[in-house]
Formats: structure tokens, C-alpha cells, sequence
């Protein structure tokens, strides 16, 4: 079958439209197997495309953002607070055990329970284990070839996307990781009560050393994990 050329307007405008009607991020390798499948795109030419679209949205309300299971519309960064008026539904509400949890899974994984809790010196509740995978932000890898065979969580792809991030590499240091971990958590206490666990909450509220995720060592270990990740979604509603 002989494959029909597009011009680079007409190309920006079809994924502009693809992009926009997807429900979830779309990858490079869908859009060939679907929109431009019957069209002569070069790698060169779609990255191109790509890389203009993201410039023409960078000033707007509205940007395009490359996440880890591809490209997606979601709203400017900062505008989250003043969008969610437009809605009646409680925002989600997490505890500061959930998220310390998340925060030690996203920075030393894969990584068991029982490490978790050496490093929080508390034990983890399984409901927090359930949540985040019941989420999909977590799942088990493989097990650790040690007595028991512990599983192995990681984080997983819908995880970066939920927070904006393509790949892991781009998680905040851990000093910017730690230093937002209060604020992140003053903001989560103050949103209307729906899912947090009082009973996980009431568990680290004495605990408060500073902890680096980056750091494992025996000082740390018996130190709550003053640390998560930021709660970009808020600011980043996506676009249907």
C-alpha cells in the first residue's frame, strides 16, 4: 500500500486532535499504529511536530507534557487550586504514612516491606500497601532470594504519569524531596475529610527527624521518613 505524505502544518494539527480526544497518554508507537499509519512520517519529522506543539503550548493555560506512557494535554502548572472550583468531588486525601511509604518505594526500589519499616522504624500498615497498589502507582517485581522470598515493589508507569514525571530520573533531589515534604503534607491535611487513615496519620505524628532517602544508614533507621513526593497532580488536571 503506498503511503500518502503530510505537510508539517497538517501533521502538527493531527496530533494536536489525537492527542486531545485520547483518554490517556499516547504514545509515539500508537500513533503510528493508528492516526499516521496510512501516512509517510519520518522519525525526524514527528519529533519535529512534537517538539512544536510543545513550544506552541508553553505559554497557554493548557500544556502538552511528554509523561512516561507518552503525550497528553493537562492544565499549566499553578492553576490547580483555582480549577478545582469547577468541580464538586472531594479531592483525595493521603496520609503522611502513605506517603513516606510511596517516597522510600519511588527512591530505593525495588525495595520489601520489611526494609520500609527498618528504614521508617514502623511497621507498615497493609492497608497503605493495598491503596497504592489498588492505585497502580506500585507493584511487585520479583522477590528477594533471602529466607521468606519478600516481595519486591517498584513503582510503575502510572505513577510517573500521575505526577508528571517520564522516567524516574527526573524525581526531585532528595534535598528538594525532603524540604517539600511538610508543606505537601500541610496542604493534603487541609482538604476536606474522605480517604486519609487517622488511625496510619495518629502512627507518625511523633515522628519527626529529619530522614534522607538517599541515606540508609543506622541513624536513619529508627526515624520516621520526613520526605515525599510533591502532589503535582493537583496543578495538572488532565485535558479530554
Amino acid at each position: 500500500m503506498q503511503m500518502s505524505r503530510i505537510q508539517d502544518e497538517q501533521l502538527k494539527q493531527l496530533l494536536e486532535a489525537a492527542i486531545f480526544v485520547s483518554d490517556e497518554p499516547i504514545s509515539v508507537e500508537r500513533l503510528r499504529a493508528t492516526v499516521l499509519s496510512e501516512l509517510e512520517v519520518s522519525t525526524k519529522q514527528l519529533n519535529k511536530a512534537l517538539k512544536s506543539l510543545t513550544l506552541d503550548y508553553a505559554p497557554k493555560g493548557i500544556n502538552l507534557i511528554k509523561v512516561s506512557s507518552g503525550y497528553r494535554f493537562q492544565t499549566a502548572s499553578g492553576l490547580g487550586q483555582l480549577l478545582s472550583k469547577l468541580w464538586q468531588e472531594t479531592v483525595p486525601k493521603y496520609s503522611r504514612a502513605m506517603l513516606e511509604t510511596l517516597a522510600l518505594i519511588a527512591y530505593k526500589q525495588p525495595i520489601t516491606r520489611g526494609e520500609i519499616e527498618d528504614i521508617r522504624g514502623v511497621a507498615v500498615n497493609t492497608n497503605i500497601i493495598r491503596s497504592l497498589t489498588e492505585r497502580n502507582w506500585i507493584k511487585v517485581i520479583g522477590h528477594k532470594e533471602v529466607p521468606g522470598r519478600p516481595a519486591l515493589l517498584a513503582t510503575t508507569s502510572t505513577f510517573l504519569d500521575y505526577f508528571a514525571l517520564s522516567s524516574l530520573s527526573e524525581l526531585p533531589s532528595a534535598e528538594d524531596f525532603a524540604s517539600n515534604f511538610e508543606a505537601a503534607y500541610e496542604a493534603s491535611s487541609k482538604l476536606p475529610n474522605d480517604q486519609i487513615n487517622q488511625k496510619e496519620l495518629n502512627q507518625t505524628e511523633s515522628s519527626q527527624m529529619e530522614f534522607d532517602p538517599e541515606n540508609t544508614t543506622d541513624e536513619n533507621t529508627d526515624a520516621a521518613a520526613n520526605t515525599t513526593l510533591p502532589v503535582q497532580s493537583s496543578d495538572k488536571a488532565n485535558i479530554h
